[in-house]
């Protein structure tokens, strides 16, 4: 049987990805075939003795750039699954819709970027569009790689073994998940609220309601207005645990 997710990785540093994808439960989720995640060396196309992918760039500047022949070969020997995503500062920012976007494709490549970037033409006639995780800079695109693996990996059914926690997790909602408390009950004089301790699954189920919206107000008040602000229910549910006077 075919795997649910399909996604291909062009780096200069394969070790560096594979080791990151063999590891937790992505690594349980490529051995048990729930995902197919498959890595390639962009150096494996180079033609010279020292396997370079980069080269100066034109009008001066420091730094390299990676150059098209190296690359352009390297993908298009193994023909990956479109559409092919650049990792770089100027892409459409990656975010959980994305991520399910991206799993609704069934299969999708990356191509991770070092050095001063890629050399223009890679990014306009042989990636399909580019993403990006922030407004900061990394050193290439791998770590950016990695989170948009796991972001979507983690989607497909099967891969976190409890069903319900995709369902539950900051972002699906428009929400921050709700805080989390395990043994002791108390610990250092700080008690875990007494509703979670109660075995009222309803109540239990209305306090998280209350206690994400809570959290999104207090630290993420932007998630809350692009949801149109709080209802009058999510008003009177905030109340009624104490979230709001």
């Amino acid at each position: 049987m075919a795997a649910a997710l399909r996604v291909d990785t062009f780096t200069i540093f394969p070790a560096l990805v594979e080791g990151w994808l063999s590891a937790s439960l992505i690594g349980k989720a490529r051995q048990s075939g729930l995902v197919d995640l498959r890595v390639h060396d962009l150096r494996s196309a180079a033609q010279d003795a020292h396997r370079s992918v980069d080269d100066s760039p034109f009008g001066g500047g420091g730094g390299m750039v990676m150059a098209p022949g190296p690359v352009f070969a390297a993908v298009e020997a193994v023909a990956p699954p479109r559409p092919l995503f650049l990792l770089g500062p100027g892409g459409r920012r990656f975010d959980q819709d994305v991520a399910r976007e991206l799993l609704g494709t069934g299969a999708f490549s990356l191509l991770c970027g070092r050095y001063e970037g890629v050399d223009q033409r890679i990014a306009d006639h042989l990636c399909d569009g580019e993403l990006s995780l922030g407004d900061f800079v990394l050193t290439g695109g791998e770590l950016a790689a990695l989170a948009v693996i796991e972001a979507v990996a983690r989607l497909v059914p099967g891969v976190l073994g409890n069903e319900a926690s995709p369902e539950d997790e900051s972002f699906e909602h428009g929400l921050l998940e709700y805080p989390h408390y395990t043994r002791p009950a108390a610990y250092r004089g700080w008690e875990v609220p007494e509703v979670l301790r109660s075995g009222d699954h309803g109540q239990v189920a209305r306090w998280r309601r209350a206690a994400a919206l809570a959290r999104t107000a207090q630290a993420r008040p932007d998630l809350v207005e692009r949801r149109g602000g709080l209802s009058d229910d999510e008003r009177a549910l905030l109340r009624e645990f104490g979230f709001l006077p």
